[in-house]
């Protein structure tokens, strides 16, 4: 009886730790991101627009529009032939996410984009911007 009491102690002592594991910023931002190179990769403004923090959504009112600016500025993303998460970086406590994204495009030229991740009220994240780093050759990941 004391061990089915302990087990069950134990237990509850250890669910917290696998719920807050569940909710890792970073995991939840790699996420995000995987998310939206898919949607974009897929042509899917609707989607794509979908991970947008609010900040640019008012810079970018419509899906459309927010899709042809992504491809005239972001081209990488949408001809990456694979991808990979490279470094992160917490700000307050992760309030704010930056993950530094490595591409490899089909055409055999590779870039970096640093995404920006904020934390939204009701505590999902939102791309709130991304920075792209050309690359000439490969460094390898």
């Amino acid at each position: 009886m004391q061990s089915r009491f302990a087990m069950v102690l134990l237990f509850f002592c250890l669910l917290p730790l696998t719920l807050a594991r569940a909710e890792d910023p970073l995991v939840e931002a790699q996420k995000i991101i995987s998310q939206q190179i898919a949607a974009l990769q897929a042509n899917d403004a609707k989607a794509a627009y979908s991970f947008a923090s609010p900040d640019i959504r008012s810079r970018f009112q419509d899906e459309a529009v927010f899709l042809g600016m992504i491809q005239a500025l972001y081209q990488p993303l949408f001809g990456a032939r694979n991808y990979a998460f490279g470094r992160s970086k917490l700000v307050g406590g992760g309030e704010t996410v930056f993950q530094e994204v490595i591409l490899s495009g089909r055409d055999g030229k590779d870039a970096t984009a640093i995404y920006d991740l904020r934390l939204q009220d009701d505590g999902s994240y939102k791309i709130n911007g991304v920075r792209m780093l050309a690359k000439t050759a490969s460094t390898g990941i």
